[in-house]
Order: structure tokens, then C-alpha cells, then sequence
């Protein structure tokens, strides 16, 4: 199938843990915070989103790929590889 439900509830969490950061974010900013503990945040916060991304890329692999390349359909891999490309 082409589900994430396996992951839902993981990546609803990741994405509202990303969500509250950048919530506290702009706070910070609005507060006129110390511009590295406002980096510090952001960072974190990235680094959160990509662990979400990697969770979702997983889940097709598993599901679509697998699928895709057992029908003989190499797309789906070189779809993956340009996303996996992106985040570097």
C-alpha cells in the first residue's frame, strides 16, 4: 500500500513537537532574544523536520518502492534518490 499509517502517529508528534518550537520561536524573537539561543531553536527545530522527512522517505521505501520495483518500475527509486539529494 502506499499508507503512512505504521508512522502517523510518530510524524503527527514530530510535527506538533516542530510546531510548538516554532510557536517559541517567533516569542523569542518578539521578545528580542539572544539572536544564538533563536539559532539554537531553529536548529533544533530543523534538525526535528528532518528526522520527520526521513521517517515519511522510510515509509516509502517500504510501501511504494518495494512495490515499484517489484512490478519492475525503477522510477519510484530515482524519485527517492533526488529527495535523499535534496537534504544533503
Amino acid at each position: 500500500g502506499n499508507s503512512l499509517m505504521q508512522d502517523h502517529k510518530q510524524i503527527r508528534k514530530y510535527l506538533s513537537i516542530a510546531k510548538g518550537q516554532l510557536d517559541g520561536i517567533i516569542k523569542m524573537i518578539d521578545e528580542d532574544r539572544y539572536c544564538i539561543d533563536i539559532s539554537d531553536q531553529l536548529m533544533a527545530t530543523r534538525a526535528l523536520l528532518k528526522k520527520t522527512n526521513n521517517l515519511i522517505i522510510k515509509n516509502h521505501i517500504d510501501n511504494c518502492v518495494k512495490d515499484a520495483i517489484k512490478h519492475g518500475n525503477d522510477d519510484k527509486l530515482d524519485e527517492v534518490i533526488k529527495v535523499l539529494e535534496k537534504q544533503i
